[in-house]
């Protein structure tokens, strides 16, 4: 290794070092902020889905009727789904939480969020911390590479016992139908998971049947929601 390469690893090093502490003045930011917001549904789904799409009024709706149970809706924070949601916790009058991400193309939060519940993150990690401690539930509408990032980090965790369980669900039967064929025709077949796994996710079309899968969970199950 030549001086010049030498002198370059020990800058990566040193970068590292201090990026440890960018980690950890994230987690307690979050920590700070979110510990204090009560009881949370976390909405996941596709940044790309403009205003007058379908599955926009669905997230909006959905948001709205858990917010009527008492929960507020945590989000990413930026644009499509995520914005819907946070807009339908403002129409509810609930608490509307959003979790931004610092990326590349500058992903804007959206103005539906309250102004002492926008917290920004650059790392993924983190912020999923934060969605998954924070919920009392996961719904999950259509999006992307994104999307299933959170939905499988969720059920992992659920899975391994690393997480108390919670609802966990899949809204657009049509949109979903492929990975739950695939993962029950392909994974359960070959016993890369259990017949069980199968039950930690749930499938509706409907705002009234999330609400109904969250309140009969909190209903009838010895775990209490995380605060």
């Amino acid at each position: 290794m030549t001086g010049i390469e030498r002198k370059n690893w020990n800058e990566v090093k040193s970068n590292d070092s201090w990026t440890v502490f960018k980690i950890m003045a994230e987690f307690v930011d979050g920590f700070q902020t979110l510990y204090k917001i009560g009881p949370c549904v976390s909405m996941f789904g596709s940044a790309r889905i403009p205003a007058d799409h379908p599955y926009y009024a669905l997230a909006e709706e959905t948001a709205y009727q858990i917010t009527k149970e008492g929960f507020g809706i945590i989000s990413g924070g930026g644009a499509g789904i995520m914005e819907a949601a946070n807009k339908g916790a403002k129409r509810g009058e609930g608490r509307s939480v959003g979790l931004n991400i610092e990326l590349p193309f500058e992903q804007e939060a959206n103005p539906y969020i309250d102004s002492d519940k926008l917290l920004h993150f650059d790392h993924f990690f983190v912020r999923k911390v934060m969605f998954m401690k924070y919920a009392q539930g996961f719904v999950v509408l259509p999006g992307g590479f994104g999307t299933l990032d959170e939905l499988f980090e969720a059920l992992t965790l659920i899975q391994t016992g690393k997480s108390d369980s919670f609802p966990v669900i899949l809204m657009g039967k049509d949109y979903w139908k492929g990975l739950i064929d695939w993962i029950r025709e392909r994974l359960l077949e070959e016993r890369m998971i259990s017949a069980n796994d199968m039950d930690l996710v749930q499938v509706c079309d409907e705002p009234s049947e999330v609400v109904a899968i969250i309140r009969d969970f909190y209903l009838r199950s010895i775990i209490r929601p995380n605060f």
